[in-house]
């Protein structure tokens, strides 16, 4: 394994791990695909969760411009998907806090808990375990940037970038490994279901 492993090495320990899965499965919204990544899988594991932090800290050491302002830097993840990376960059880059926001209401709305949230100025990073469509972190960064904060750059441990991946501008994107699966909208158009590739369909 690299210092900072390649594409190629963590894929294979995400499938060691059984985060990484080829079949045939169906996202909630109806959507089909090929392989199904949850890095929840990976991450229960301390020696590979250590293994991606630390990758992705060097990563963005090696960015100028976050290496300049580590020390003031707070880190903000959803929750619960975002926490493990979120801390172990934490411990990786010694910034300066850490901390989170959580799903709220029936629209699941992200919110801040009472008495925690950002300063006007604050440098943050956003982190999550893995972009796909970028919902969450599109929704983190507004719920950021309301309270009047900066929000500097994203980070994830893997970029598995959906049809309809959210576009955040020229926020930099940093990541330790990407994947690129193939989508289908739906059953109708869906190779797999043609195939008969039984169907396995995710419910979280």
């Amino acid at each position: 394994m690299h210092l900072i492993p390649t594409n190629d090495e963590v894929l294979a320990l995400l499938r060691e791990t059984g985060a990484l899965r080829d079949g045939h499965f169906e996202y909630p919204g109806g959507v089909h695909t090929n392989e199904y990544l949850q890095m929840a899988l990976a991450f229960r594991y301390f020696q590979n969760a250590k293994i991606l932090s630390v990758g992705l800290s060097r990563r963005l050491r090696a960015n100028p411009e976050l290496h300049a302002m580590i020390k003031e830097l707070s880190i903000v993840c959803p929750a619960i998907g975002g926490l493990p990376i979120a801390y172990g960059l934490s411990e990786a880059l010694r910034v300066r806090q850490v901390y989170w926001a959580e799903p709220e209401g029936d629209d699941k709305s992200l919110r801040f808990r009472q008495y925690l949230q950002q300063t006007p100025g604050e440098k943050v990073l956003l982190v999550d375990d893995i972009l796909r469509s970028g919902r969450r972190l599109t929704q983190l960064r507004q719920l950021v940037e309301s309270n009047g904060a900066t929000v500097v750059g994203i980070a994830v441990a893997m970029y598995q970038p959906n049809p309809s991946v959210a576009d955040f501008g020229s926020l930099p994107l940093h990541y330790l490994a990407k994947m690129d699966a193939v989508y289908y909208r739906n059953s109708a158009s869906c190779d797999l279901c043609k195939r008969g590739v039984p169907l396995e369909k995710i419910w979280m």
